[in-house]
This record gives C-alpha cells, sequence and structure tokens, in this order.
C-alpha cells in the first residue's frame, strides 16, 4: 500500500483536532454504530477541560489505495518541544489557518521549523463560515509569512484550500461545493506530499513520542528510516553520543488504524509504528539492528527559558490529603517525565529536598504539576524564574518573546502602558477588524509572568494575548513587582466567619470560614503594600444580654479564587504555592515571623 507520512500545524484553537475527528468519520475509520467521542485525539483529561493540545498523537486513515499517517501537534508554544521531535517523521504539512484570525505566532513557530527541515506545506484555511471571515487577506498573510521565514521558491508554491473543519469540508473555492467532504484535501494530500523516502540498510528508527503502558512496558512510537521489523527481533539503543544504551528483543509492533493500535508482523521503512520489549531506550535515541554502528541525528530542542522550584511540602498540613509527598517519590516522577518530554530539565539540589525543573513557560509547568496533583502528589512550587545567559563578554542576557495582543481599540491604551511598564518595546499597531487592533510587542519573559489575568482585568475580558520565544537580548532593567502586600496567619485551626468579616475592610479574601489555616499561610490581599499578620480564628465574645441585631448573620464578600496559573504568578520570591490533590494554599517560604524577618535582613544585606 502507498504511504503519505503528514503533521497538522495550526495555532491554538484553529481546529486541529476536529478536523482530525472528521478526517477519521468520512475515511471509515468508525463503524457506523461507534459512539465517538468529540476531539477524539485529546486523550488526557486536561486536554479534554481545556480544549488544547499538549502531546503530539498519531493516527492513520486509508483514502482509496493510500495509507495517511496523521499526526496532530500541540499548538502552543510553550508545548514546543513535542512539535519539534514530530517534524523527522512527516514529510508534508497541513497548515490550518483561522479564516479571520490569520497566522498567529505559534504557527509561525512550527511553520519556521518544519520549513527548515523542507517539508512542503499544504495551506487550509478554515472556519471559512465565519462572518467576520477575510480569506483572501489571510491568504496573503500566509504567503509573506512564509517568505519572511525564507520558504524556497518551492514552499511558496504552496496549493490552497478552503473550508470549514467541523462543517466537515474543504475545497478549492471558497464559496464550495460542499458536498464533497474532505476528499479535495485527501486527493491533495495524496498528490502533493511526496512518499516516505527511505535509506538502504538495515532496521533504524528515531523514537519521537515514549509513553508507559500497565501491560507492554515502555512504548516508542518513531518512523522507521530503514530495513524492516518483526516480533522478537533483536535490536540495540544508541544514544545521541553514539554510544550502546541497551540490547533487547522487540516484543510487539503496534501500527496505528484509525484510533486503535493494532499488532502487525512486520513493519516496512516510511512507515510510523510503535514498538515494545525495551526498558531504557527514549526520545533522541537511535533504535537498530545490532549491526548498525553508528547514531541518527536527532532535530535540535530549543533551550527551556523558565524555571521553577518543586519543593517537598513541609507545611503544617503536609500529608492530610496525597499519599505522594516523599522526595524520592517526586524525583521519580520528575526524571520519568523528562525522559519524555526533551524540551523539561530537571536538576537536583544539593540538600536534595528540592528539584529545580526548567520548561518552555508557565503553561507547560503549571500542566505537569496538574497532572502530579491528580496523581496524588503534594508538593510546594516556587515562583516561575527566567532562564539567563551570559555571552562571551560577561554580558547579562535574557529572553525577549514575541507578544501579540489582540484587543479592543477603546482598550489599546491601557495594554501600551502596562507592557512599557514591563519594559516591553511596541513594533506594530493595527487594525484587525471590527474595532479591534493588533499590537505586537517585543518584551523580557519575566515582566509577562503574571500578566495575563491582568490584562484580561484591563480589557473586561476580550483581550486575546499570544506569545513566543523571541531570542536573548540584554538584560533589560528591574521590572516593577506586585504593589499589595499580603494578609497572613498568625495562628493555626479553622477560619472563622466573624473574625473573616471583621478583616475584610483591610482586604479581599482568599480562603473561606472553616478552611484549614496554619501560621505563615496566606489568607488575603492586603489592600497596602506590607505584609500583616492577622487572627483569622478570634471568635465572637459571648454575653449573657440579648440585645435586638446581636445575632445577625455575617453576610461574607466572597473569596478571591486562585487557579494554579494565577496563584504561580501572582507570588512573590519569598512565597511558594502548596499543592494537594484537593487544595492550592499560598503561603511564605519561612513560616515562623522570626525567620521571616532574618530573611529578610539578609537579603537587604546583599542589596
Amino acid at each position: 500500500m502507498n504511504l503519505r507520512n503528514i503533521a497538522i500545524i495550526a495555532h491554538v484553537d484553529h481546529g486541529k483536532t476536529t478536523l482530525v475527528d472528521e478526517l477519521l468519520k468520512q475515511s471509515g475509520a468508525f463503524r457506523d454504530n461507534q459512539r465517538v467521542a468529540e476531539r477524539v485525539m485529546d486523550s488526557n483529561d486536561i486536554e479534554k477541560e481545556r480544549g488544547i493540545t499538549i502531546l503530539a498523537k498519531a493516527t492513520s486513515i486509508e483514502w482509496k489505495d493510500t495509507r495517511i499517517n496523521i499526526v496532530d501537534t500541540p499548538g502552543h508554544a510553550d508545548f514546543g518541544g513535542e512539535v519539534e521531535r514530530i517534524l523527522s517523521m512527516v514529510d508534508g504539512a497541513i497548515v490550518l489557518v483561522d479564516a479571520a484570525e490569520g497566522p498567529m505566532p505559534q504557527t509561525k513557530f512550527v511553520v519556521g521549523k518544519a520549513l527548515k527541515v523542507g517539508l512542503r506545506p499544504i495551506v487550509a484555511i478554515n472556519k471559512i463560515d465565519r462572518p467576520d471571515a477575510r480569506a483572501d487577506e489571510v491568504v496573503n498573510e500566509v504567503f509573506d509569512l512564509f517568505a519572511n521565514l525564507d520558504a524556497t521558491d518551492e514552499q511558496l508554491d504552496f496549493p490552497i484550500l478552503y473550508g470549514s473543519g467541523r462543517a466537515g469540508w474543504m475545497n478549492h473555492n471558497p464559496e464550495g461545493p460542499t458536498d464533497q467532504g474532505l476528499a479535495p484535501l485527501l486527493d491533495l494530500v495524496v498528490k502533493h506530499v511526496p512518499a516516505p523516502s527511505v535509506e538502504e540498510g538495515p532496521f533504524r528508527m528515531i523514537g519521537t513520542i515514549l509513553e508507559a503502558n500497565n501491560f507492554l512496558g515502555r512504548i516508542i512510537t518513531g518512523r522507521i528510516a530503514s530495513g524492516s521489523i518483526k516480533p522478537n527481533q533483536a535490536v540495540k539503543v544508541l544514544g545521541q553520543d553514539g554510544n550502546l544504551i541497551e540490547q533487547g528483543r522487540i516484543s510487539k509492533i503496534l501500527a496505528f488504524r484509525g484510533i486503535e493500535r493494532q499488532p502487525i508482523e512486520e513493519a516496512q521503512a516510511g512507515d510510523i509504528v510503535a514498538i515494545a520489549g525495551l526498558s531504557k531506550g527514549t526520545v533522541a535515541d537511535t533504535f537498530c539492528d545490532p549491526a548498525v554502528t553508528e547514531a541518527m541525528t536527532a532535530q535540535p530542542i530549543d533551550p527551556p527559558t523558565v524555571t521553577m522550584s518543586f519543593i517537598v511540602n513541609d507545611s503544617p498540613l503536609a500529608g492530610t490529603e496525597g499519599d505522594k509527598v516523599t522526595s524520592r517519590v517526586i524525583r521519580d516522577r520528575l526524571f520519568k517525565e523528562a525522559e519524555g518530554n526533551v524540551a523539561l530539565k530537571i536538576e537536583e539540589s544539593e540538600d536534595k529536598d528540592s528539584f529545580y525543573v526548567s520548561g518552555r513557560g508557565e503553561l507547560q509547568l503549571a500542566v505537569l504539576i496538574e497532572n502530579m496533583r491528580r496523581e496524588g502528589f503534594e508538593l510546594a512550587v516556587s515562583r516561575p524564574r527566567v532562564v539567563m545567559h551570559k555571552d562571551e563578554s560577561g554580558q547579562l542576557l535574557e529572553p525577549i518573546e514575541e507578544v501579540v495582543i489582540d484587543v479592543d481599540e477603546e482598550h489599546s491604551g491601557v495594554v501600551v502602558q502596562k507592557m512599557s511598564e514591563r519594559k516591553a518595546e511596541m513594533v506594530e499597531l493595527r487594525p484587525s477588524g471590527g474595532n479591534r487592533v493588533r499590537l505586537r510587542f517585543y518584551a523580557p519573559t519575566r515582566g509577562l509572568i503574571g500578566y495575563q489575568s491582568e490584562l484580561l482585568t484591563d480589557t473586561r475580558g476580550t483581550a486575546v494575548m499570544n506569545r513566543l520565544f523571541h531570542e536573548y537580548q540584554p538584560y533589560k532593567g528591574e521590572i516593577g513587582g506586585r504593589v499589595n502586600g499580603v494578609l497572613l496567619s498568625n495562628e493555626s485551626g479553622e477560619a472563622v466567619a466573624y473574625a473573616l468579616f471583621n478583616l475584610e475592610d483591610r482586604g479581599p479574601m482568599i480562603i473561606e470560614p472553616g478552611e484549614k489555616v496554619y501560621e505563615g499561610m496566606i489568607i488575603g490581599i492586603h489592600s497596602r503594600d506590607n505584609d500583616l499578620d492577622v487572627n483569622v480564628l478570634k471568635g465572637k465574645k459571648l454575653t449573657n444580654i440579648r440585645a435586638a441585631g446581636k445575632d445577625d448573620a455575617v453576610k461574607l464578600t466572597p473569596p478571591v479564587k486562585f487557579t494554579l496559573e494565577r496563584a504561580l504568578s501572582w507570588i512573590q520570591d519569598d512565597e511558594l504555592v502548596e499543592v494537594t490533590p484537593k487544595s492550592i494554599r499560598l503561603r511564605k517560604l519561612y513560616l515562623d515571623p522570626n525567620d521571616r524577618k532574618r530573611f529578610e535582613k539578609a537579603r537587604a544585606a546583599q542589596g
């Protein structure tokens, strides 16, 4: 059977996973009576809840006499490490662009990588049925984007399709006809994308996706570069440096058939398959025949830009909600994550009680923390810090991001002001239709930590921000931090409604009555810039006089609720987020007020 390997590339929420759903349906991958979940490729709970793709996944469909392997890639730059590896498995890419929004920064990120490895793109203008669609302008923007990314003449001569993934049609003409479904897209893939190039020689394959299976152990997915492989065949694994990692036998070969994976008896060069049976080989390693001596070169991965400390939870409530609390279990879980996610870097601290975890952005690290708390872990995490570099002359460099903000015209002034306070440089302001403007900045990564929630408040929830790593530039100087101090509990116990009511004029609360608190835990946001220790356990004094109105129930203002991402970006350097399976609490690094004073003095002495 003929083979084609393609990736679907798009910005967050431009409709990749929905399009894959329709391709699977129309190619007959499902039975007529089969119940199929919406966004079938988003298998992870967090992916379903947030509506974003986090992990790259493969599937395959049969069209006429050709099998098309499709890889659904994440659209968010924080998960770009997934995309960089995937591109070595495919020979073509469908670049999906929203007919109204046009190419966005994260499309640019992945398309740049795809063009660099020589893939020939097919451009699909999606959501053509939107009332604000502007297909012709978007096509011109895509062409300009490709030209700016140094595409070759062959890559610039890309075919264009228009349609709607949700409605299940694509055509060479924006008006349709729509009754052919996605057949024009599948025909174009077969015609435009080259068959996989196959090298001579024995079996070789680079691992690109790693997962654990309770029955088969480690499963590695990749594209076979040369030769063929059968179950029980002897193979060895070579690291990037060419050193032998392990030798063993393949226990099972799984091929993608629709959304199922089926065992097969032999896999040929060019096909994307998953293999099981090896215990150490991981992503970017070469899986090969024992006769092979040289490792294959894997795609380079961009460096991490943000780092956080994962610390063993030492609060008075430690161990009351989760069952995985020791440093050894946290260490094993983090190193296991880093094996399959090459964009993460884990380092142990000298005291072995904390770990430095570096990644592409707050969202990537927040998703890791969210997964861990769902698995029963308890830990404390610090505020994200930016990874700095020094050049040859010793000058300090920091990561700069390209930030694109789409916002209503009336709110553009406050956005420009807040971004300039964060040392951002505005490079473009242009109307984007419907009384909205598109602002483009180059901003230091550390200035953007925590800006998302402030942006939504300033623009009444109407702004959309997209960001992408641009380059390292000289350090931009100090950036002002949070202006409010915090209210801290000075005792341990359960918060009392009467005490919270009396503290409301000090600032908004972040806890509810009856919630467990401990000394040094943050219970509210102070209306001034200093921290204040308060008593939230103080009940009402009882008297033997019954006066009218004495026993009225207190009416509390609802507390400010922090999501994990908002908590991570809101805290200061001397504060931590305590994460457990049931709660997200904010606390000071040093719970004892005397320790905090000593820490402040030491910090002031250092200047």
